[in-house]
């Protein structure tokens, strides 16, 4: 699974990630395990923690913290995780990974969320809006570039980093909700 992430979050390329035409970086698992890693420090001193109640927080020792934010060691997935959770209101973290942290790690973790769930907000900042399709639309996040699929009430129904993936889950959704109206109107 690939993560896209655009030129304005002033990502610090290094050999393993690759810049493609029009300032858009491509990223994987251990590429946001890097990533997050050289964020640590800076989402401790938003948080104005002290290092012992950061790693107390996080679940690692003092000495593994401070290896992660000398660039060292790079953090594991799992506190990867952790961070991405417990600081998901961290503005340095938005700022890479924009406004829902977790629907990044979601979906690099499950290639791609295709449920119902959790009611968003509607997709007023960092989202604009692709396509409609009967009860549903289909937006792009602006920082990182991944789709997801709203209903009518806001909740999501579909997240993933493929265009052509998210337009046919849309049209998808759209025929499942003709052929379920359809159904309920021979019914009566």
């Amino acid at each position: 699974m690939l993560l896209i992430i655009h030129k304005k979050c002033k990502i610090t390329l290094t050999d393993n990630l690759r810049c493609y035409t029009g300032g858009v970086v491509v990223i994987n698992r251990e590429q946001l395990i890097q990533l997050i890693s050289s964020k640590m420090r800076l989402i401790r001193l938003e948080k104005k923690y002290s290092q012992d109640k950061m790693a107390d927080i996080m679940g690692i020792s003092k000495k593994t913290l401070i290896q992660i934010e000398k660039g060292r060691t790079l953090s594991g997935w799992t506190n990867v995780i952790a961070v991405c959770a417990l600081f998901r209101d961290s503005e340095i973290l938005q700022s890479v990974l924009g406004d829902e942290p977790l629907e990044i790690i979601e979906t690099i973790a499950h290639n791609g969320i295709e449920r119902p769930k959790d009611k968003s907000m509607g997709g007023r900042v960092w989202w604009k809006e692709i396509e409609t399709k009967g009860n549903y639309r289909l937006q792009q996040n602006l920082i990182s570039q991944h789709y997801r699929i709203l209903d009518g009430k806001n909740y999501r129904w579909y997240s993933s980093f493929e265009d052509e993936g998210a337009f046919i889950r849309l049209n998808e959704l759209a025929q499942d909700d003709i052929l379920d109206s359809k159904r309920l109107k021979s019914e009566n």
